[in-house]
């Protein structure tokens, strides 16, 4: 991946404080950008040269260490940006920094990328096509901070009452498209007999350039294996008869114009998936359709959803409190 010259230049401007720049971003003189490397955990030493081009062949070099695809920056490089809209290093204007923001975007938006803070106050990159959030590798069984446990707290209690539709279209298809899967498309309920088992089929396209064809199959709460199922909770032998209709139901992409079976299935529950639901349906499939089924259940979930970083959906959010009228009501 390479950023083209005129973007490098400016954002080296910015990291040193020059010209334009100067008006929003910190002036850094040469042991100040040892220190700002030093910071994006990086081992670049200012060698006395001119500084916005050291900084510039410095960028150069961070574009050449290797990132995941042709789409996503190297880590370092979300590092700097970080490091480099800090809140605290705020010039002449509010901790939101909107002018150093404007600035960072105009020279990103070259590059089809645009920089924007989240709510745990930190500035992150968006892919302006494709909307994907650009993160480092995330772990969703790691620790999570008070903030982000806040976060998962108020997706649950979203999960708790969001219809089926819901689920679907405003958490598992921003969920997955952030996680790197393309032509994410919903079947919808509105048309039942088109479905044919799956709620979304999506695609995953390898570093080798081979396609991978994923299906949905969700539902809103919990799904076991009981003989007779609580209201609101679903069958696995209901799940079965989707899944196997799901791998056996060939889908059109237009992108090849071809039609395509499913290589995978996703059996996604809101609720939890019991074990006693997951044993059932692997019995009940041979070796070959077996390792064709994944399951993901609400903490699979929530769990994914925090770390990627994700907005939260807007019922999700809490509103804020309306000021009472302190006037006298005479």
């Amino acid at each position: 991946m390479e950023f083209k010259e005129r973007t490098l230049m400016t954002i080296a401007d910015m990291i040193c404080g020059n010209s334009e720049a100067e008006a929003f971003f910190v002036y850094r003189k040469s042991s100040y950008l040892t220190q700002f490397f030093q910071d994006c955990a990086t081992e670049f030493v200012h060698d006395g040269s001119t500084r916005h081009y050291w900084v510039a062949n410095t960028l150069r070099q961070i574009f050449a260490e290797p990132h995941p695809n042709a789409q996503t920056p190297p880590a370092t490089f979300l590092r700097v940006i970080q490091a480099l809209m800090d809140s605290a290093d705020a010039v002449n204007e509010g901790s939101d920094r909107p002018g150093a923001l404007a600035l960072l975007n105009n020279a990103l938006a070259r590059e089809g990328f645009e920089a924007f803070y989240a709510e745990d106050r930190q500035c992150y990159l968006r892919h302006i096509a494709t909307k994907k959030i650009v993160s480092a590798a995330t772990d969703p069984h790691r620790p999570f901070s008070p903030s982000e446990l806040k976060r998962r707290a108020l997706l649950l209690a979203y999960l708790e009452t969001a219809s089926e539709d819901e689920l679907i279209e405003e958490v598992l298809l921003p969920l997955f498209r952030q996680l790197g899967f393309h032509r994410i498309t919903a079947a919808g309920h509105k048309d039942k007999a088109l479905e044919y088992g799956k709620d979304v089929w999506m695609k995953f396209i390898l570093p080798t350039q081979h396609v991978l064809y994923f299906g949905i199959q969700a539902k809103k709460d919990k799904i076991d294996s009981s003989g007779v199922t609580k209201s609101g909770n679903a069958n696995v032998a209901e799940i079965h008869n989707q899944v196997m209709m799901m791998l056996g139901h060939e889908i059109f992409d237009p992108e090849i114009g071809k039609r395509v079976l499913v290589d995978h299935a996703f059996i996604v529950a809101g609720g939890e998936i019991t074990k006693a639901a997951r044993n059932w349906i692997g019995n009940k499939l041979d070796a070959s359709k077996r390792s064709q089924i994944l399951f993901m259940d609400r903490d699979d979930i929530l769990n994914l959803y925090v770390v990627t970083n994700l907005p939260l959906p807007q019922g999700a959010t809490p509103e804020a409190p309306v000021a009472e009228d302190d006037k006298l009501p005479f």
